[in-house]
């Protein structure tokens, strides 16, 4: 998956944005490297991790906010379509854009494990590449599972996605590089993971 390999996508983008907007709104699509992919539902630890971190990057930068559910056009040609978590803009950015919104601006996506056997490919290896491909400065990874953070940075348009990351256990303090330069302690998320 993290090859240069190019892949036959299932369907168009427009297919895809047919199939996105038909969809219930219990149920959340995503088209990354050219598969039609469901986003698991958040759970009420999931739900918590967010808003402990909206609130902590809203004390720290009052004039950026941290919008959830916000689709980004991603990858090199913006022809997949990502949800993130978390997208970490200026206040306001997201004001008249659509479902789907340019990745131009956004200062960091954030991504929440769920408890999924598809977030090995999907979280680790397929969106980081999305997301650097789109110039995303930062993706704040917090891996439930393996109970780690990984903040990738210094976006690779090219074929890995970030070429720096940065991982560290929950209970250690993780600096956030970039637009950000937040000191991020992680010991509370012990108190979120099965």
């Amino acid at each position: 998956m993290t090859g240069t390999a190019e892949r036959t996508p299932q369907m168009s983008v427009r297919e895809f944005e047919m199939i996105a907007a038909a969809a219930p709104e219990t149920v959340m699509l995503e088209f990354i490297s050219g598969r039609l992919e469901v986003k698991k539902g958040a759970d009420g630890d999931h739900r918590t991790v967010l808003s402990l971190l909206r609130r902590h990057c809203l004390q720290v930068a009052p004039e950026l906010d941290l919008y959830q559910g916000q689709g980004l056009r991603v990858e090199e040609r913006r022809e997949g379509r990502a949800r993130p978590d978390a997208v970490l803009v200026p206040r306001g950015h997201f004001a008249e854009h659509g479902e789907w919104a340019e990745p131009a601006g956004a200062l960091m996506v954030v991504e929440v494990t769920a408890y999924d056997p598809d977030t090995d490919r999907l979280i680790r290896h397929g969106k980081p590449i999305a997301y650097g491909r789109s110039g995303i400065p930062v993706y704040l990874l917090i891996d439930r599972d393996a109970r780690t953070v990984a903040v990738h940075s210094n976006p690779d348009r090219r074929v890995h996605g970030y070429r720096d990351v940065h991982a560290a256990k929950f209970g250690e303090k993780v600096l956030v590089p970039g637009p950000m330069d937040i000191e991020l302690d992680t010991e509370i998320l012990k108190n979120h993971v099965r």
